[in-house]
């Protein structure tokens, strides 16, 4: 993932929301949601090349996923993969804040990471670029390839189109998914220097994002309201064409 906005505990419908973009190349492998063979207990895409997630959550109401830190000056291309992190987590006995502190560890050993756990009634967050291991309060969140809630433009951006959506009742997935389909450019004064050249910052400001080699492939939403009835559908892109296919899985999870 590239792109989170997350309400916790903070809307009278649903106890959690999740509006997520994943941004990767288009020559990498990808499997779209499902219910994974190996681990049947586990719902979400998958990564074809490295066996790790991006998101993913289980049908006992465990959940979790990771952004990448955007530092290309600090990269380690045989680091392990940081979206086994999910898969771990998901297939531990641990709790959430358990789970990160030992995480914590020997989170250095990663390539830069944002890593969001937890289950549909809290989440706790770690970054291996800061120090601790937080347990997120009631509210509404964003995240990118940066620390929580750094405002770089499509964080503040979204967080102002999804404010209206959020004061609704019940909320439609498509508004949602048309949210997320954002393809607005960032003005260059107010892009982040993460060491990319201004031409890459710009492509990558928007928060649907179309390059020639790299962009936004999948979008996700999930919905899971206060009887624990989870909605969880995944827009997957034709990388020519950017027409969508969608996948769309309900149940009722046991809260854990």
């Amino acid at each position: 993932m590239c792109l989170i906005f997350f309400s916790v505990q903070n809307h009278p419908t649903y106890k959690l929301i999740i509006a997520a973009n994943r941004d990767e190349f288009y020559n990498r492998k990808t499997a779209p949601a499902a219910y994974w063979e190996d681990h049947p207990e586990i719902l979400g895409g998958r990564d074809l090349e490295a066996g790790g997630t991006w998101m993913a959550m289980t049908k006992s109401g465990k959940i979790s996923m990771l952004t990448n830190y955007r530092d290309p000056l600090n990269i380690d291309p045989k680091a392990p993969s940081r979206g086994q992190l999910i898969t771990d987590y998901l297939l531990s006995d641990e709790g959430p804040e358990e789970y990160l502190k030992r995480i914590e560890k020997n989170g250095k050993v990663y390539n830069g990471f944002n890593l969001l756990a937890g289950s549909v009634n809290e989440l706790w967050y770690y970054s291996n670029y800061k120090e601790g291991v937080d347990k997120i309060a009631p509210g509404f969140y964003g995240i990118s390839n940066h620390l929580l809630e750094t405002p770089w433009p499509k964080v503040v951006r979204g967080k102002e189109k999804f404010k209206p959506l959020l004061l609704q009742q019940y909320i439609d997935p498509k508004d949602v998914f048309d949210i997320l389909y954002d393809d607005a450019i960032a003005e260059d004064e107010r892009l982040p220097n993460t060491g990319l050249t201004i031409e890459r910052e710009r492509a990558l400001s928007s928060m649907f994002i179309k390059t020639e080699n790299y962009g936004s492939r999948c979008s996700t939403v999930v919905l899971v309201d206060h009887d624990n009835h989870v909605f969880f559908s995944e827009r997957v892109y034709d990388l020519k064409t950017f027409q969508f296919a969608t996948q769309t899985f309900q149940f009722t999870t046991e809260t854990v």
